[in-house]
Parts: structure tokens; C-alpha cells; sequence
């Protein structure tokens, strides 16, 4: 089996030799391979009923978002749910966007929270971070508009995703990371690491797993935070926190779970999220990846109420506004 990493950056994890590759030289999860064909996306989409369907349709739930750019004019430690998987961070004074995706998908694809900001006024951004190609997460527009806007951005994301987001980048850097490897910012303070999950990776109909996919881990001297990205339950989350034994954050997805019998190697129940945390040790679990596309069979507030149910109003669970800056409280973990 061959192997793949970026030699410029130190590995954290003995006795990792790399991510495999298959025989096709595309990327897996040793403990996880790929589980889904076409034949099951026809199952689920002409042949699975849905459970949720008259619940779906009359949910009124919809996310509440704030409007409110202030976080941008000051220089505290935040971070800010701009919607599904996108989020502002400012630590230690780096301007941080993770998968910003300002629009909708496609026409077929809306979105069902409005961005709470407007999409020029992200400027001085210093850090932007792709946890993988989905276009939920990875989307050509939005990256081409912050981009041109914010030439000293550097891109930071897996293995072979350079030659996808190249042609949108407006000449900023990039650095390709593999599984368990770190940048290790020291004059600015933070590491970031880039850690496995289980997930896949596809933008055509010719390409799964040609790139690499993955969780980042931000770390301060104060904070520890995991941001978990897409992905499935498993051994990973006992794997991270046996890596970082005091996590601050962890930002869990709990939507696009259902039917679960197709999306649980992809994405986590809010019950899955809520063992991960656990897993993980974490002194706070912050919901995610839910609310504003309609990806599942799930009504769009049937995470956030399910999730409020198996948590029993744990104060360990903090739900985001939309929009709304939450300052980054450090030494949670004691």
C-alpha cells in the first residue's frame, strides 16, 4: 500500500506513515472504506420512504439570525456561526473564515438562513481553511469573491485539493495538509492540526476520493478547538481526544443524518454527535452543520430538537445564533 502526506510538515502521530492510498491512488479510511454507490443514492431517493415527509412539510422551524457585523470592527477572540458549516474565528488576532459558503448551493439547492453578514465586508481575513471538496463546504463563488478581496488570505486544507481551488485562489497561497499533520504558527501563536474523519470526497461523477478530507484542530496557549467538520461516528473522536486531552470546543455537525441507514458513514444524529463529544472530553460540544440547506430527509429544526431532547438541557451544549459573536472563554477544560 503506498502512502501520502505533505513532507514539508511534521507528523504528530508515531508510527504514521502516511494516508493510504488505494490501488487506484485514491484516499481511505483504514478502519472505514467507502460505503456508498449510485445504486444506493437511487434507493434512497426513488424507492425510501420518508418518515419525516408530512413533519418536513409543515415545520415551521426556521434558524434565527442576527445581523450584525460588529465582530469585524474589533479584536477579541470570537467565533460566529455564519450558517451550516461556515464560521468566523479571530484567534490571537488571525482573521479565520472555515468553509465559507456565502450563498446558495444551486437553484435546486436554496438556503434557508440568510448570510448574516455581507460578503464584502469580510476583509483582512488571514486564514482560510477548507476541510474538504463537498460544495456545501468547498464553493467556487464565494471562494473567488473573498479571495479577490483578501490577496494575503492563505489557504489551508487536505491533500490534492490545490488543484481545485487554484484556479479561484487570486494567487494566495496554499498548503495541503494530510492526516495528523500540524502548522505550527509560533510568532502568531496558534497550530493547527489536520485530523481524520469519516467521510469522502467528490465534485464529479469520476473523482471520489481523489482528495483528502479532514477535521481541524486550532490551538492556542489557552484554547483548544475541535472543529469536526463532515463525518460519520467512529474511533477518530477517542483518537483525537487521546491526542489533545483538553479540548475547550468541540463543533459537532448533527444535520443530513437521516435516512440513517445512508448518510450515518457520512454524517452524524444528533445522538451519534452527542457519544462524540463524549468521546472527545470536551468541556463544550457547539451544534453544527444544520439549518440552512436541506440536504436529508430531516426537517431543518429536527436536529437542534432532538439533540435538545438526548441532551437534557445540558449546560455542556451551547446552540448558536446565527450571526451572533461568541467570545472564546479560555481554560474551560480544568
Amino acid at each position: 500500500m503506498k502512502f501520502r502526506s505533505n513532507p514539508a510538515l511534521p507528523t504528530v502521530l508515531n508510527d504514521w506513515k502516511g494516508n493510504p492510498l488505494d490501488d487506484n491512488g485514491c484516499f481511505l479510511h483504514p478502519d472505514y472504506p467507502f460505503e456508498l454507490g449510485w445504486m444506493d443514492v437511487l434507493k434512497w431517493k426513488l424507492f425510501t420512504k420518508n418518515p419525516y415527509q408530512e413533519k418536513k412539510k409543515n415545520d415551521p422551524w426556521r434558524a434565527t439570525v442576527v445581523k450584525d457585523s460588529g465582530f469585524l470592527r474589533h479584536d477579541r477572540d470570537v467565533f460566529v456561526w455564519l450558517g451550516h458549516a461556515s464560521f468566523f474565528f479571530r484567534l490571537n488576532g488571525l482573521n479565520i473564515l472555515i468553509d465559507p459558503v456565502f450563498g446558495k448551493l444551486a437553484p435546486l439547492t436554496p438556503r434557508f438562513s440568510e448570510l448574516p453578514v455581507s460578503p464584502e465586508k469580510f476583509q483582512h481575513i488571514d486564514l482560510v481553511l477548507l476541510t474538504h471538496d463537498h460544495r456545501d463546504h468547498c464553493d467556487e463563488a464565494s471562494l473567488k469573491f473573498l479571495l479577490k478581496n483578501n490577496p494575503t488570505a492563505k489557504i489551508i486544507t487536505g491533500l490534492n485539493m490545490q488543484p481545485v481551488v487554484s484556479a479561484w485562489s487570486n494567487g494566495c497561497p496554499i498548503v495541503e495538509m494530510g492526516w495528523f499533520q500540524v502548522i505550527d504558527n509560533e510568532s502568531l501563536g496558534l497550530k493547527i492540526f489536520y485530523l481524520p474523519t469519516r467521510h469522502w470526497c467528490r465534485r464529479w461523477l469520476t473523482d471520489t476520493n481523489k482528495r483528502l478530507w479532514g477535521a481541524f484542530v486550532l490551538q492556542t496557549d489557552s484554547t483548544t478547538i475541535y472543529f469536526g467538520a463532515d463525518s460519520g461516528y467512529g474511533n477518530h473522536y477517542k483518537q483525537a481526544a487521546a491526542l489533545f486531552p483538553k479540548i475547550d470546543y468541540a463543533f459537532l455537525g448533527i444535520g443530513a443524518f437521516a435516512p440513517e441507514w445512508f448518510m450515518h458513514s457520512n454524517h452524524m444524529s444528533p445522538a451519534d454527535a452527542w457519544q462524540a463529544f463524549h468521546d472527545l472530553g470536551a468541556a463544550r460540544m457547539i451544534p453544527m452543520h444544520y439549518g440552512t440547506f436541506d440536504l436529508s430527509d430531516e426537517p431543518l429544526g429536527e436536529p437542534e430538537r432532538l439533540l435538545k431532547s438526548i441532551s437534557a438541557g445540558s449546560e455542556a451544549v451551547e446552540f448558536l445564533t446565527i450571526g451572533k459573536a461568541r467570545e472564546v472563554k479560555t481554560e474551560l477544560v480544568k
